[in-house]
């Protein structure tokens, strides 16, 4: 069992959340299920992302980086956000939608 049964993070993680392995964090991890989690956060990216790369269901991997976040190993960097979309372009996206 990846989570020795827990369904909940320790922290709360938006999918879009940016996650990365703190710079001066240990070579330790606590089984090999967090060992891929932290060698995919080299890179900050996303939950998302860290679940689709890695296999894992995102619910799992919510806890498994819940879990590295507690001890210090990984940081939380924010939510990846983006400029909203204009309008002209949301009104052509529904124009083709229904088009279907």
């Amino acid at each position: 069992m990846l989570t020795g049964g827990r369904t909940r993070a320790p922290v709360e993680l938006g999918l879009e959340t940016l996650v990365g392995v703190r710079p001066d964090a240990g070579p330790t991890a606590p089984s090999p299920a967090h060992r891929a989690v932290l060698d995919r956060c080299r890179v900050p990216c996303s939950v998302a992302e860290v679940a689709a790369t890695t296999g894992v269901p995102l619910g799992v991997v919510r806890v498994l980086i819940g879990d590295v976040v507690v001890a210090g190993t990984v940081q939380v960097h924010g939510p990846a956000t983006a400029a909203p979309p204009e309008q002209g372009l949301l009104a052509r996206v529904v124009d083709g939608l229904r088009r279907l």
